[in-house]
Protein backbone atom coordinates (compact mmCIF):
# COMPACT_ATOMS: atom_id res chain seq x y z
CA UNK A 1 0.00 0.00 0.00
CA UNK A 2 1.29 3.47 -0.85
CA UNK A 3 2.24 5.38 2.25
CA UNK A 4 -0.74 7.50 3.23
CA UNK A 5 -1.77 8.45 -0.30
CA UNK A 6 -5.14 6.68 -0.51
CA UNK A 7 -8.22 7.97 1.27
CA UNK A 8 -11.10 5.56 1.81
CA UNK A 9 -14.47 7.25 2.30
CA UNK A 10 -16.63 5.52 4.88
CA UNK A 11 -20.26 5.72 5.96
CA UNK A 12 -21.12 6.72 9.53
CA UNK A 13 -24.21 4.78 10.50
CA UNK A 14 -24.48 6.11 14.05
CA UNK A 15 -27.66 7.85 15.12
CA UNK A 16 -25.63 10.59 16.74
CA UNK A 17 -24.09 11.79 13.47
CA UNK A 18 -27.41 11.61 11.58
CA UNK A 19 -29.00 13.88 14.16
CA UNK A 20 -26.06 16.31 14.20
CA UNK A 21 -26.61 19.96 13.44
CA UNK A 22 -23.62 21.07 11.38
CA UNK A 23 -21.32 23.79 12.74
CA UNK A 24 -19.35 25.86 10.22
CA UNK A 25 -17.36 23.61 7.92
CA UNK A 26 -14.37 22.27 9.85
CA UNK A 27 -11.98 19.52 8.83
CA UNK A 28 -10.02 17.61 11.46
CA UNK A 29 -7.43 14.84 11.19
CA UNK A 30 -7.67 12.49 14.18
CA UNK A 31 -4.72 10.19 14.79
CA UNK A 32 -6.04 6.81 15.86
CA UNK A 33 -9.38 5.12 15.27
CA UNK A 34 -9.31 2.84 18.30
CA UNK A 35 -11.58 2.74 21.33
CA UNK A 36 -9.82 5.66 23.03
CA UNK A 37 -10.47 7.89 20.00
CA UNK A 38 -14.20 7.09 19.78
CA UNK A 39 -15.29 10.11 21.88
CA UNK A 40 -13.33 12.45 19.61
CA UNK A 41 -14.69 10.92 16.42
CA UNK A 42 -18.26 11.00 17.72
CA UNK A 43 -18.07 14.56 19.01
CA UNK A 44 -16.58 15.92 15.79
CA UNK A 45 -19.28 14.19 13.73
CA UNK A 46 -22.04 15.58 15.97
CA UNK A 47 -20.72 19.05 15.22
CA UNK A 48 -20.90 18.41 11.50
CA UNK A 49 -17.12 18.49 11.10
CA UNK A 50 -15.52 16.60 8.25
CA UNK A 51 -13.45 13.90 9.94
CA UNK A 52 -10.33 12.16 8.67
CA UNK A 53 -9.21 9.22 10.84
CA UNK A 54 -5.67 7.88 10.48
CA UNK A 55 -4.74 4.40 11.68
CA UNK A 56 -2.60 1.50 10.56
CA UNK A 57 -5.49 -0.89 11.24
CA UNK A 58 -8.31 -0.71 8.68
CA UNK A 59 -10.51 -2.73 11.05
CA UNK A 60 -10.12 -0.30 13.96
CA UNK A 61 -13.50 0.25 15.68
CA UNK A 62 -13.66 3.96 14.89
CA UNK A 63 -13.03 3.73 11.16
CA UNK A 64 -16.75 3.68 10.36
CA UNK A 65 -17.34 6.89 12.30
CA UNK A 66 -15.05 8.96 10.08
CA UNK A 67 -15.85 10.50 6.73
CA UNK A 68 -12.48 9.38 5.40
CA UNK A 69 -9.99 6.74 6.48
CA UNK A 70 -6.28 7.51 6.15
CA UNK A 71 -4.38 4.19 6.16
CA UNK A 72 -1.12 5.32 7.73
CA UNK A 73 0.54 3.78 10.77
CA UNK A 74 0.85 6.31 13.59
CA UNK A 75 4.57 5.58 13.93
CA UNK A 76 5.16 6.73 10.35
CA UNK A 77 5.68 10.46 10.87
CA UNK A 78 6.79 11.22 7.34
CA UNK A 79 3.88 9.24 5.90
CA UNK A 80 1.43 11.07 8.16
CA UNK A 81 2.80 14.46 7.12
CA UNK A 82 2.56 13.47 3.46
CA UNK A 83 -1.03 12.27 3.82
CA UNK A 84 -2.08 15.33 5.82
CA UNK A 85 -0.41 17.65 3.32
CA UNK A 86 -2.36 16.03 0.50
CA UNK A 87 -5.65 16.60 2.33
CA UNK A 88 -4.67 20.14 3.23
CA UNK A 89 -3.74 21.00 -0.34
CA UNK A 90 -7.06 19.77 -1.70
CA UNK A 91 -9.56 20.79 0.97
CA UNK A 92 -7.76 22.56 3.82
CA UNK A 93 -7.37 21.02 7.29
CA UNK A 94 -8.15 23.08 10.38
CA UNK A 95 -6.45 20.89 12.94
CA UNK A 96 -4.84 17.59 13.89
CA UNK A 97 -5.59 15.76 17.14
CA UNK A 98 -5.10 12.62 19.20
CA UNK A 99 -6.28 11.32 22.56
CA UNK A 100 -5.25 8.25 24.51
CA UNK A 101 -2.19 7.52 22.33
CA UNK A 102 1.50 8.26 22.76
CA UNK A 103 1.72 10.05 19.39
CA UNK A 104 1.44 13.68 20.40
CA UNK A 105 4.85 14.22 18.76
CA UNK A 106 3.43 13.04 15.43
CA UNK A 107 0.53 15.46 15.92
CA UNK A 108 2.98 18.29 16.56
CA UNK A 109 5.09 17.45 13.51
CA UNK A 110 2.03 17.41 11.25
CA UNK A 111 0.73 20.68 12.76
CA UNK A 112 4.10 22.35 12.26
CA UNK A 113 4.40 21.15 8.64
CA UNK A 114 0.92 22.44 7.78
CA UNK A 115 1.12 25.56 10.00
CA UNK A 116 -1.88 24.43 12.03
CA UNK A 117 -2.53 25.06 15.74
CA UNK A 118 -0.40 22.85 17.95
CA UNK A 119 2.57 22.49 20.23
CA UNK A 120 6.17 22.96 19.11
CA UNK A 121 7.50 19.49 18.24
CA UNK A 122 10.25 19.70 20.87
CA UNK A 123 7.66 20.33 23.58
CA UNK A 124 5.60 17.36 22.39
CA UNK A 125 8.69 15.15 22.23
CA UNK A 126 9.73 16.13 25.77
CA UNK A 127 6.21 15.23 26.90
CA UNK A 128 6.37 11.87 25.08
CA UNK A 129 9.78 10.41 25.88
CA UNK A 130 10.26 9.62 29.53
CA UNK A 131 14.02 10.19 29.46
CA UNK A 132 13.71 13.70 28.01
CA UNK A 133 10.81 14.45 30.36
CA UNK A 134 12.81 13.42 33.44
CA UNK A 135 15.71 15.60 32.30
CA UNK A 136 13.42 18.63 31.89
CA UNK A 137 11.96 18.06 35.35
CA UNK A 138 15.44 17.77 36.88
CA UNK A 139 16.60 20.99 35.19
CA UNK A 140 13.54 22.90 36.48
CA UNK A 141 13.51 21.45 39.99
CA UNK A 142 10.18 19.66 39.57
CA UNK A 143 9.86 16.92 42.23
CA UNK A 144 10.29 13.65 40.34
CA UNK A 145 12.12 10.36 40.87
CA UNK A 146 15.88 10.24 40.42
CA UNK A 147 16.67 8.30 37.26
CA UNK A 148 19.33 6.88 34.98
CA UNK A 149 18.94 6.58 31.20
CA UNK A 150 20.16 3.38 29.54
CA UNK A 151 20.43 3.87 25.79
CA UNK A 152 22.60 0.75 25.48
CA UNK A 153 23.92 -2.05 27.65
CA UNK A 154 26.64 0.26 28.88
CA UNK A 155 25.80 1.67 32.27
CA UNK A 156 23.39 -1.10 33.26
CA UNK A 157 25.56 -2.17 36.20
CA UNK A 158 26.58 1.37 37.08
CA UNK A 159 22.95 2.35 37.58
CA UNK A 160 22.75 -0.04 40.52
CA UNK A 161 25.49 1.97 42.20
CA UNK A 162 23.73 5.29 41.61
CA UNK A 163 20.21 4.31 42.69
CA UNK A 164 18.99 2.20 45.59
CA UNK A 165 16.59 -0.73 45.25
CA UNK A 166 13.65 -1.02 44.85
CA UNK A 167 13.65 0.55 41.39
CA UNK A 168 11.26 0.90 38.47
CA UNK A 169 12.37 -0.01 34.95
CA UNK A 170 10.53 1.60 32.00
CA UNK A 171 10.83 1.86 28.22
CA UNK A 172 11.07 5.56 27.37
CA UNK A 173 8.42 5.57 24.64
CA UNK A 174 5.48 3.32 25.37
CA UNK A 175 2.20 3.54 27.26
CA UNK A 176 -0.30 1.26 29.00
CA UNK A 177 2.42 0.14 31.46
CA UNK A 178 3.94 -2.07 28.75
CA UNK A 179 7.40 -3.23 29.75
CA UNK A 180 7.25 -1.48 33.13
CA UNK A 181 7.96 -3.32 36.37
CA UNK A 182 9.33 -2.84 39.84
CA UNK A 183 12.57 -4.65 40.69
CA UNK A 184 13.78 -5.61 44.16
CA UNK A 185 17.03 -7.44 43.38
CA UNK A 186 19.94 -7.08 40.94
CA UNK A 187 18.80 -10.24 39.11
CA UNK A 188 15.27 -8.89 38.61
CA UNK A 189 16.73 -5.58 37.50
CA UNK A 190 18.89 -7.07 34.75
CA UNK A 191 16.02 -9.17 33.39
CA UNK A 192 13.67 -6.18 33.51
CA UNK A 193 16.07 -3.97 31.53
CA UNK A 194 16.31 -6.55 28.75
CA UNK A 195 12.53 -6.92 28.69
CA UNK A 196 11.80 -3.18 28.75
CA UNK A 197 14.19 -2.55 25.88
CA UNK A 198 12.04 -4.80 23.67
CA UNK A 199 9.04 -2.53 24.34
CA UNK A 200 10.90 0.65 23.34
CA UNK A 201 10.85 1.81 19.74
CA UNK A 202 14.07 3.71 20.49
CA UNK A 203 15.61 0.77 22.35
CA UNK A 204 16.09 3.04 25.35
CA UNK A 205 15.18 2.40 28.99
CA UNK A 206 15.11 4.49 32.14
CA UNK A 207 15.63 3.22 35.66
CA UNK A 208 14.19 5.34 38.42
CA UNK A 209 13.46 5.40 42.13
CA UNK A 210 10.33 3.61 43.26
CA UNK A 211 7.90 5.96 45.00
CA UNK A 212 5.49 4.36 47.44
CA UNK A 213 2.03 5.85 47.95
CA UNK A 214 -1.33 6.58 46.31
CA UNK A 215 -1.41 7.66 42.67
CA UNK A 216 -3.55 10.27 40.93
CA UNK A 217 -4.48 10.69 37.29
CA UNK A 218 -5.02 14.26 36.08
CA UNK A 219 -6.58 15.75 32.95
CA UNK A 220 -6.25 19.45 32.20
CA UNK A 221 -6.63 21.91 29.37
CA UNK A 222 -4.09 24.68 28.97
CA UNK A 223 -5.80 27.70 27.42
CA UNK A 224 -3.45 30.55 26.52
CA UNK A 225 -1.09 29.50 29.33
CA UNK A 226 -3.88 29.11 31.90
CA UNK A 227 -4.13 25.59 33.34
CA UNK A 228 -7.71 24.42 33.89
CA UNK A 229 -7.97 21.19 35.87
CA UNK A 230 -10.67 19.03 34.31
CA UNK A 231 -10.49 15.92 36.41
CA UNK A 232 -8.41 14.31 39.16
CA UNK A 233 -8.97 10.62 39.81
CA UNK A 234 -7.72 8.03 42.26
CA UNK A 235 -5.90 5.23 40.41
CA UNK A 236 -6.20 1.69 41.80
CA UNK A 237 -2.92 -0.16 41.10
CA UNK A 238 -2.38 -3.86 41.87
CA UNK A 239 -0.21 -6.94 41.25
CA UNK A 240 3.38 -5.93 41.89
CA UNK A 241 5.99 -6.07 40.47
CA UNK A 242 3.76 -4.90 37.60
CA UNK A 243 1.56 -1.82 37.73
CA UNK A 244 -1.90 -2.99 36.72
CA UNK A 245 -4.60 -0.34 36.98
CA UNK A 246 -7.73 -2.23 37.99
CA UNK A 247 -9.68 0.99 37.67
CA UNK A 248 -10.01 4.58 38.74
CA UNK A 249 -12.58 6.63 40.62
CA UNK A 250 -13.30 10.28 39.83
CA UNK A 251 -13.30 12.72 41.51
CA UNK A 252 -10.50 11.88 43.90
CA UNK A 253 -11.36 11.15 47.53
CA UNK A 254 -8.44 13.33 48.66
CA UNK A 255 -8.69 17.03 49.46
CA UNK A 256 -6.90 19.68 51.50
CA UNK A 257 -3.12 19.79 51.60
CA UNK A 258 -2.61 16.54 49.67
CA UNK A 259 -4.76 17.64 46.75
CA UNK A 260 -3.17 21.11 46.75
CA UNK A 261 0.30 19.54 46.59
CA UNK A 262 -0.75 17.22 43.75
CA UNK A 263 -2.11 20.11 41.71
CA UNK A 264 0.96 22.24 42.46
CA UNK A 265 3.50 19.68 41.24
CA UNK A 266 1.44 19.00 38.11
CA UNK A 267 1.36 22.73 37.38
CA UNK A 268 5.14 22.94 37.81
CA UNK A 269 5.60 20.03 35.41
CA UNK A 270 3.34 21.53 32.72
CA UNK A 271 5.15 24.86 32.98
CA UNK A 272 8.56 23.16 32.80
CA UNK A 273 7.61 21.24 29.66
CA UNK A 274 6.30 24.38 28.00
CA UNK A 275 2.74 23.27 27.26
CA UNK A 276 1.06 26.60 26.60
CA UNK A 277 -2.06 25.68 24.67
CA UNK A 278 -3.65 22.23 24.46
CA UNK A 279 -4.34 19.18 26.58
CA UNK A 280 -2.16 17.82 29.37
CA UNK A 281 -2.44 14.51 31.19
CA UNK A 282 -0.45 13.68 34.32
CA UNK A 283 0.27 10.92 36.82
CA UNK A 284 1.25 12.09 40.30
CA UNK A 285 2.13 10.14 43.45
CA UNK A 286 1.92 11.18 47.09
CA UNK A 287 4.70 9.60 49.18
CA UNK A 288 3.28 10.75 52.51
CA UNK A 289 5.36 13.91 52.62
CA UNK A 290 5.29 15.43 49.17
CA UNK A 291 3.74 15.07 45.72
CA UNK A 292 6.03 13.58 43.06
CA UNK A 293 5.36 13.83 39.33
CA UNK A 294 5.28 10.54 37.47
CA UNK A 295 4.79 11.87 33.97
CA UNK A 296 2.94 14.45 31.89
CA UNK A 297 1.71 13.84 28.36
CA UNK A 298 0.64 16.52 25.91
CA UNK A 299 -2.75 14.95 25.21
CA UNK A 300 -5.90 13.82 26.93
CA UNK A 301 -5.73 10.66 29.03
CA UNK A 302 -6.57 7.16 27.92
CA UNK A 303 -7.92 4.59 30.33
CA UNK A 304 -11.54 5.77 29.80
CA UNK A 305 -11.05 8.92 31.91
CA UNK A 306 -11.17 11.91 29.56
CA UNK A 307 -13.73 10.40 27.21
CA UNK A 308 -16.02 8.68 29.70
CA UNK A 309 -15.65 8.98 33.47
CA UNK A 310 -14.99 12.72 33.61
CA UNK A 311 -17.95 13.62 31.37
CA UNK A 312 -20.16 11.23 33.37
CA UNK A 313 -19.25 12.74 36.72
CA UNK A 314 -19.14 16.40 35.65
CA UNK A 315 -21.44 16.78 32.66
CA UNK A 316 -18.56 18.48 30.78
CA UNK A 317 -17.63 17.25 27.29
CA UNK A 318 -13.86 17.40 27.77
CA UNK A 319 -12.93 15.81 24.46
CA UNK A 320 -14.97 18.34 22.51
CA UNK A 321 -13.28 21.22 24.27
CA UNK A 322 -9.85 19.75 23.51
CA UNK A 323 -10.86 19.40 19.85
CA UNK A 324 -11.87 23.03 19.76
CA UNK A 325 -8.40 23.96 21.02
CA UNK A 326 -6.87 21.76 18.32
CA UNK A 327 -8.52 23.85 15.58
CA UNK A 328 -7.58 27.16 17.21
CA UNK A 329 -10.85 27.96 18.99
CA UNK A 330 -11.49 28.63 22.63
CA UNK A 331 -13.24 25.87 24.56
CA UNK A 332 -16.81 26.12 25.74
CA UNK A 333 -17.59 26.39 29.45
CA UNK A 334 -15.55 23.98 31.57
CA UNK A 335 -17.63 24.54 34.69
CA UNK A 336 -19.04 21.19 35.90
CA UNK A 337 -22.78 20.85 35.41
CA UNK A 338 -23.13 18.23 38.16
CA UNK A 339 -21.15 16.63 40.99
CA UNK A 340 -21.52 12.89 40.50
CA UNK A 341 -18.97 10.11 40.90
CA UNK A 342 -17.86 7.80 38.10
CA UNK A 343 -15.95 4.56 38.62
CA UNK A 344 -14.13 2.47 36.04
CA UNK A 345 -13.19 -1.08 36.97
CA UNK A 346 -11.45 -3.86 35.02
CA UNK A 347 -11.94 -7.59 35.05
CA UNK A 348 -9.11 -10.02 34.30
CA UNK A 349 -8.55 -13.65 33.42
CA UNK A 350 -6.22 -16.49 34.27
CA UNK A 351 -4.22 -17.97 31.35
CA UNK A 352 -6.02 -19.93 28.67
CA UNK A 353 -8.12 -19.61 25.54
CA UNK A 354 -11.51 -17.90 25.71
CA UNK A 355 -14.47 -20.18 25.02
CA UNK A 356 -17.07 -17.47 25.55
CA UNK A 357 -17.93 -14.47 27.73
CA UNK A 358 -20.99 -15.11 29.88
CA UNK A 359 -23.30 -12.98 32.02
CA UNK A 360 -22.19 -9.78 30.25
CA UNK A 361 -25.73 -8.63 29.57
CA UNK A 362 -26.66 -9.18 33.20
CA UNK A 363 -23.58 -7.30 34.36
CA UNK A 364 -24.32 -4.41 32.02
CA UNK A 365 -27.88 -4.08 33.36
CA UNK A 366 -26.77 -3.40 36.93
CA UNK A 367 -28.13 0.00 38.07
CA UNK A 368 -25.74 2.93 37.44
CA UNK A 369 -23.65 1.02 34.87
CA UNK A 370 -23.18 3.30 31.85
CA UNK A 371 -20.63 1.51 29.67
CA UNK A 372 -19.32 -2.01 29.12
CA UNK A 373 -16.15 -2.83 27.17
CA UNK A 374 -15.50 -6.52 26.51
CA UNK A 375 -11.94 -6.83 25.22
CA UNK A 376 -11.77 -10.61 24.74
CA UNK A 377 -13.70 -12.89 22.40
CA UNK A 378 -14.01 -16.55 21.54
CA UNK A 379 -10.67 -18.04 20.52
CA UNK A 380 -8.55 -15.25 22.04
CA UNK A 381 -5.58 -16.27 24.13
CA UNK A 382 -5.67 -14.61 27.52
CA UNK A 383 -3.52 -14.46 30.61
CA UNK A 384 -2.98 -12.76 33.91
CA UNK A 385 -2.10 -9.16 32.95
CA UNK A 386 1.41 -7.78 33.09
CA UNK A 387 0.34 -4.43 31.59
CA UNK A 388 -2.83 -2.42 31.10
CA UNK A 389 -3.66 -3.69 27.61
CA UNK A 390 -3.95 -7.32 28.74
CA UNK A 391 -7.09 -6.94 30.83
CA UNK A 392 -10.29 -8.70 29.73
CA UNK A 393 -12.68 -5.77 29.90
CA UNK A 394 -14.02 -2.77 31.76
CA UNK A 395 -17.24 -1.42 33.23
CA UNK A 396 -17.98 2.25 33.86
CA UNK A 397 -20.58 3.52 36.29
CA UNK A 398 -21.90 6.96 37.20
CA UNK A 399 -23.99 7.70 40.27
CA UNK A 400 -24.85 10.51 42.69
CA UNK A 401 -22.71 8.98 45.46
CA UNK A 402 -19.28 7.38 45.64
CA UNK A 403 -20.57 4.19 47.26
CA UNK A 404 -23.18 3.66 44.54
CA UNK A 405 -20.73 4.25 41.70
CA UNK A 406 -17.99 2.03 43.11
CA UNK A 407 -20.37 -0.77 44.09
CA UNK A 408 -21.98 -0.84 40.63
CA UNK A 409 -18.69 -1.07 38.73
CA UNK A 410 -17.25 -3.70 41.06
CA UNK A 411 -20.45 -5.77 41.06
CA UNK A 412 -20.43 -5.79 37.26
CA UNK A 413 -16.86 -7.10 37.19
CA UNK A 414 -17.86 -9.85 39.61
CA UNK A 415 -20.90 -10.78 37.54
CA UNK A 416 -19.31 -11.17 34.09
CA UNK A 417 -17.56 -14.50 33.49
CA UNK A 418 -14.86 -15.48 31.00
CA UNK A 419 -15.23 -19.23 30.43
CA UNK A 420 -12.06 -20.87 29.16
CA UNK A 421 -11.68 -23.78 26.76
CA UNK A 422 -11.34 -27.06 28.68
CA UNK A 423 -8.13 -29.07 28.83
CA UNK A 424 -5.98 -26.16 27.67
CA UNK A 425 -2.38 -26.73 28.66
CA UNK A 426 -1.73 -23.09 29.66
CA UNK A 427 -4.62 -23.15 32.12
CA UNK A 428 -3.62 -26.55 33.50
CA UNK A 429 -0.04 -25.43 34.06
CA UNK A 430 -1.16 -22.21 35.75
CA UNK A 431 -3.42 -24.09 38.16
CA UNK A 432 -1.39 -27.21 38.90
CA UNK A 433 2.18 -27.05 37.63
CA UNK A 434 3.90 -23.67 37.47
CA UNK A 435 3.66 -21.30 40.40
CA UNK A 436 4.18 -17.71 39.25
CA UNK A 437 4.96 -16.27 42.67
CA UNK A 438 4.06 -12.70 41.71
CA UNK A 439 0.49 -13.75 40.90
CA UNK A 440 -1.44 -14.04 44.17
CA UNK A 441 -3.76 -16.98 44.72
CA UNK A 442 -7.40 -16.08 44.25
CA UNK A 443 -8.15 -17.27 47.79
CA UNK A 444 -6.34 -18.40 50.92
CA UNK A 445 -8.01 -20.68 53.48
CA UNK A 446 -8.03 -19.17 56.96
CA UNK A 447 -10.29 -21.41 59.06
CA UNK A 448 -8.12 -24.20 60.61
CA UNK A 449 -11.03 -26.64 60.38
CA UNK A 450 -11.24 -26.11 56.61
CA UNK A 451 -7.46 -26.36 56.25
CA UNK A 452 -7.40 -29.69 58.08
CA UNK A 453 -10.34 -31.02 56.07
CA UNK A 454 -8.57 -30.18 52.81
CA UNK A 455 -5.38 -31.89 53.95
CA UNK A 456 -7.22 -35.14 54.60
CA UNK A 457 -9.51 -34.93 51.56
CA UNK A 458 -9.18 -37.34 48.62
CA UNK A 459 -8.31 -35.72 45.33
CA UNK A 460 -11.24 -37.30 43.51
CA UNK A 461 -13.30 -40.48 43.44
CA UNK A 462 -14.25 -41.98 40.07
CA UNK A 463 -17.15 -44.44 40.17
CA UNK A 464 -17.14 -45.23 36.47
CA UNK A 465 -16.38 -48.83 35.55
CA UNK A 466 -14.19 -47.84 32.63
CA UNK A 467 -12.89 -44.93 30.64
CA UNK A 468 -15.09 -45.71 27.68
CA UNK A 469 -15.97 -42.64 25.65
CA UNK A 470 -19.34 -41.14 26.63
CA UNK A 471 -21.85 -40.40 23.93
CA UNK A 472 -22.39 -36.69 23.16
CA UNK A 473 -25.85 -36.76 24.76
CA UNK A 474 -24.74 -38.68 27.84
CA UNK A 475 -24.52 -36.65 31.02
CA UNK A 476 -21.69 -37.07 33.50
CA UNK A 477 -22.71 -36.47 37.07
CA UNK A 478 -20.07 -34.49 38.95
CA UNK A 479 -20.24 -33.54 42.60
CA UNK A 480 -17.88 -31.44 44.66
CA UNK A 481 -16.89 -32.32 48.20
CA UNK A 482 -17.44 -29.26 50.35
CA UNK A 483 -15.53 -27.84 53.28
CA UNK A 484 -16.88 -27.92 56.85
CA UNK A 485 -17.45 -24.16 57.21
CA UNK A 486 -17.32 -22.29 53.91
CA UNK A 487 -19.24 -19.31 55.29
CA UNK A 488 -16.44 -18.62 57.80
CA UNK A 489 -13.89 -17.86 55.08
CA UNK A 490 -13.53 -14.09 54.72
CA UNK A 491 -11.05 -13.84 51.84
CA UNK A 492 -11.99 -12.22 48.51
CA UNK A 493 -10.60 -12.84 45.03
CA UNK A 494 -8.96 -10.39 42.61
CA UNK A 495 -12.34 -8.81 41.81
CA UNK A 496 -13.48 -8.64 45.42
CA UNK A 497 -15.77 -11.69 45.22
CA UNK A 498 -16.18 -13.19 48.72
CA UNK A 499 -15.18 -16.84 49.19
CA UNK A 500 -18.70 -18.16 49.81
CA UNK A 501 -20.19 -16.17 46.89
CA UNK A 502 -17.50 -17.53 44.57
CA UNK A 503 -18.24 -21.09 45.70
CA UNK A 504 -21.94 -20.61 44.96
CA UNK A 505 -21.13 -19.13 41.55
CA UNK A 506 -18.96 -22.11 40.64
CA UNK A 507 -21.79 -24.51 41.46
CA UNK A 508 -24.22 -22.49 39.34
CA UNK A 509 -21.92 -22.06 36.34
CA UNK A 510 -20.52 -25.61 36.28
CA UNK A 511 -23.75 -27.48 37.02
CA UNK A 512 -21.89 -29.46 39.67
CA UNK A 513 -23.75 -30.74 42.70
CA UNK A 514 -22.55 -30.59 46.28
CA UNK A 515 -21.48 -34.09 47.34
CA UNK A 516 -23.42 -35.54 50.26
CA UNK A 517 -21.12 -38.56 50.48
CA UNK A 518 -18.51 -40.48 48.47
CA UNK A 519 -21.24 -42.08 46.33
CA UNK A 520 -22.94 -38.85 45.30
CA UNK A 521 -22.05 -38.86 41.58
CA UNK A 522 -20.12 -40.56 38.81
CA UNK A 523 -17.13 -38.49 39.87
CA UNK A 524 -16.71 -36.77 43.22
CA UNK A 525 -13.95 -34.17 43.12
CA UNK A 526 -12.34 -33.07 46.35
CA UNK A 527 -8.84 -31.73 46.95
CA UNK A 528 -8.14 -31.14 43.28
CA UNK A 529 -11.24 -28.92 43.05
CA UNK A 530 -10.19 -26.80 46.00
CA UNK A 531 -6.66 -26.48 44.63
CA UNK A 532 -8.08 -25.08 41.36
CA UNK A 533 -10.49 -22.85 43.27
CA UNK A 534 -7.87 -21.41 45.62
CA UNK A 535 -5.40 -20.76 42.80
CA UNK A 536 -7.69 -19.67 39.99
CA UNK A 537 -10.93 -18.62 41.66
CA UNK A 538 -14.26 -19.15 39.93
CA UNK A 539 -12.55 -19.44 36.54
CA UNK A 540 -10.13 -22.11 37.69
CA UNK A 541 -12.79 -24.24 39.40
CA UNK A 542 -15.25 -24.06 36.49
CA UNK A 543 -12.44 -24.87 34.06
CA UNK A 544 -11.63 -28.00 36.10
CA UNK A 545 -15.24 -29.25 36.03
CA UNK A 546 -15.54 -28.48 32.30
CA UNK A 547 -12.26 -30.26 31.64
CA UNK A 548 -13.28 -33.38 33.57
CA UNK A 549 -16.47 -33.57 31.51
CA UNK A 550 -14.45 -33.08 28.35
CA UNK A 551 -12.00 -35.83 29.32
CA UNK A 552 -14.85 -38.23 30.10
CA UNK A 553 -16.42 -37.66 26.70
CA UNK A 554 -13.01 -38.30 25.11
CA UNK A 555 -12.58 -41.54 27.09
CA UNK A 556 -9.59 -40.15 29.01
CA UNK A 557 -8.73 -40.63 32.71
CA UNK A 558 -9.58 -37.75 35.03
CA UNK A 559 -5.90 -37.40 35.91
CA UNK A 560 -5.10 -36.02 32.45
CA UNK A 561 -6.83 -32.78 33.42
CA UNK A 562 -4.36 -31.79 36.12
CA UNK A 563 -1.14 -33.74 35.50
CA UNK A 564 1.63 -33.54 32.94
CA UNK A 565 0.75 -35.31 29.67
CA UNK A 566 1.52 -39.03 29.77
CA UNK A 567 2.30 -38.81 33.50
CA UNK A 568 0.68 -40.44 36.48
CA UNK A 569 -1.29 -38.45 38.99
CA UNK A 570 0.92 -36.27 41.14
CA UNK A 571 1.60 -37.19 44.76
CA UNK A 572 -0.53 -34.30 45.89
CA UNK A 573 -3.64 -35.53 44.09
CA UNK A 574 -3.12 -39.33 43.99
Amino acid sequence: MERGLTLQTTQDNTQESKMAEPEQSTRILILGAGVMQLPALRWAKRQGWEVYAADGNPAAPGVGLADHFVPVDLTDIDGMIEAAAGIHAKKGLHGVFTAGTDFSYTVARVAEALQLPGLPPEVALNASRKDRMRQVFAEHGVPSPRFVQLASDEGVEAALQQLALPLVVKPVDNMGARGIRRVDSPEEYRRAVRSARRFSRAGTVIVEEYIEGPEFSIDALVVEDEIVFTGIADRHIFFPPYFIEMGHTIPTSYDGAVLAAVKSVFTQAVRALGIRNGAAKGDVKWDGRRAVIGEVAARLSGGYMSGWTYPYCSGVELTGNALRLAVGRRPDSLTPAREWVSAERAFISIPGVVKRVEEARKAGSIPWIEEMFIRVAEGNETGFPTNNVEKSGNFISAAPTRDEAVRAAEDACREVFVRLEPNNDRTRRFLFVEKETWIPDAFTLENPENVQALRSMASFIDHRDSYARLQPDQDLEIAVQGLPDIESEADCDWHGTPFSAAWQKVCALSDAAVAKDRESADIVIGAVFWHAFLRGGVQGAVWLVDSIRHAAHCGEPVETVFTEPNANASDEFA
